[in-house]
């Protein structure tokens, strides 16, 4: 059974684009990446399987219950972050901590301090008081407190600093190698590629690709590197060029003969051949759809 399932799901505001025949799978257990720039549809999409907005046509499961008739029984085992966290003003973090615990029923009291000594979290501080890094961590600390099985987590580092980053998904790769299922949502393309196995590219509310990080990142392109000239050499099937006054960089498609072939006539002082990383895969993904505007 999947953690995640949508069917062309679908949602407008009125006449504008929310996302447009949604079809994702996500394994029980996965650690799923959902690549895309701010505006292509990655918050429209997470708030619709939530039940938070309505889709507009197509369906979704979350672990085998549809998100239109079993929104209650599906969130409490859910661990949702939202891009921004927001939270009632003058209350202090315990009994924000608290008062999230109950909304499940559930006594988060012994987990919730393990997680609050691991984000260095002062639970008798008023939220009113925190920096955008310490409420973001607050927000956290009530995703992960009632150990749910599936957690949807929408833009989640962003405030963080670096070393709560890596806190943060070393208590994500914990609980999803005890089984609980990941959907990440980030435009954070190096997330994605060192914590994620599967991903999701999607784009003006559509799906590009949808695949797993090792797929995804294989290109029969490499990135050449020389070092000691600033121009490449003059052959077809080279793109995504990069010089400086010493050096230059570029993708390169065709084959391997005729590149050799052309750096023995060149001089250089050293060279490497390496994969490209996701970033520039994702890149690719969205210079074969063309240019669009994204605007939610």
């Amino acid at each position: 059974m999947n953690a995640v399932s949508t069917h062309n799901l679908t949602k407008y505001y009125g006449k504008s684009r929310g996302i447009i025949d949604v079809s994702l799978s996500v394994e029980q257990g996965d650690f799923f990446g959902f690549i895309g720039p701010n505006g292509a549809g990655k918050s429209t999409t997470i708030r619709t399987l939530l039940g938070l907005i309505s889709p507009t046509s197509g369906s979704a499961e979350i672990c085998g219950r549809n998100i239109s008739e079993k929104r209650t029984d599906i969130l409490s085992d859910i661990g949702y972050l939202p891009s921004e966290t927001l939270f009632y003003g003058g209350m202090k973090i315990k009994d924000i901590l608290r008062f999230s615990a109950d909304l499940r029923k559930k006594d988060c009291s012994r987990e919730a301090k393990k997680l609050c000594e691991r984000l260095e979290v002062d639970t008798s501080r008023k939220i009113d008081e925190l920096s955008l890094g310490n409420r973001k961590k607050v927000g956290i600390v009530c995703a992960l407190q009632h150990k749910p099985k599936l957690y949807i987590l929408d833009e989640p580092t962003s405030g963080l600093d670096p070393l709560m980053q890596r806190e943060f998904f070393a208590l994500l790769k914990e609980r999803n190698d005890e089984g609980a299922t990941v959907f990440l949502s980030s435009h954070i393309l190096s997330e994605i590629q060192q914590h994620c196995k599967h991903a999701a590219v999607i784009k003006d509310g559509k799906i590009l690709v949808s695949d797993s990080i090792k797929n995804l990142s294989h290109t029969e392109a490499k990135r050449v590197t020389l070092s000691g000239i600033n121009k490449p050499p003059e052959i077809p099937d080279i793109k995504d060029i990069t010089s400086t006054q010493n050096s230059v960089s570029f993708l390169y498609g065709g084959k391997p003969d005729i590149l050799l072939k052309a750096l023995s006539t060149l001089t250089i002082s050293d060279f490497t051949v390496s994969e490209p990383d996701l970033e520039e895969v994702f890149m690719h993904f969205y210079a074969k759809e063309g240019n669009g505007n994204d605007n939610l």
